[in-house]
């Protein structure tokens, strides 16, 4: 899986990436992803349903672009503080935070954690506040992402403020 969902996180949309070991023509491809999609639909956990199959080389490789999510606020959470918050983000020419970051030493010993600063301005790309939802847009780049705890954090949201599971409800991808 390209993209793990965050501990937590509800996904509407994943993207599994499998190696089959069989040669075949560009005209087969059809016809191979038929027989794929049948194969792995019967064994997928209830609940689950495979949208789509497609086939292709087996140098191919995707990265993610973006990501939305969907925070489902209680009620008496969606005040004008939130909206306040909401409207000071996207106004934000830059959102510097401080990450730890874990650093390996080497194999045999501990990890070694530092703080790094960040700026996320430019990883979100858009806060909406539907009802009572809000859905957050992420940019993905070779730099990173913003993370969903820090977004919470953001916004100064916490579990407790929610009403369901934080949902990641769509990832656009790219063919490398």
């Amino acid at each position: 899986m390209p993209l793990p969902r965050p501990v937590g996180v509800a996904s509407d949309d994943e993207l599994l990436c499998l190696q089959v070991r069989k040669s075949t023509r560009a005209q087969e491809h059809k016809s191979l992803n038929a027989q794929v999609h049948k194969s792995i639909s019967a064994q997928v956990p209830e609940g689950c349903e495979l949208l789509s199959v497609n086939v292709v080389r087996a140098n191919t490789s995707f990265r993610p672009c973006s990501v939305a999510y969907v925070l489902v606020v209680r009620k008496e959470y969606l005040n004008e503080e939130l909206k306040a918050a909401i409207k000071r983000l996207l106004a934000s020419e830059s959102i510097n935070l401080q990450r730890q970051i874990d650093k390996r030493k080497s194999r045999i010993e501990n990890r070694e954690s530092r703080i790094k600063n960040i700026d996320v301005r430019g990883f979100l790309k858009s806060i909406e506040l539907d009802r009572n939802s809000i859905i957050v847009e992420c940019k993905i780049s070779s730099a990173g992402s913003i993370r969903i705890e820090e977004i919470l954090k953001l916004l100064q949201l916490d579990m407790e403020k929610l009403a369901l599971p934080i949902r990641r409800t769509s990832v656009q991808w790219k063919k490398v």
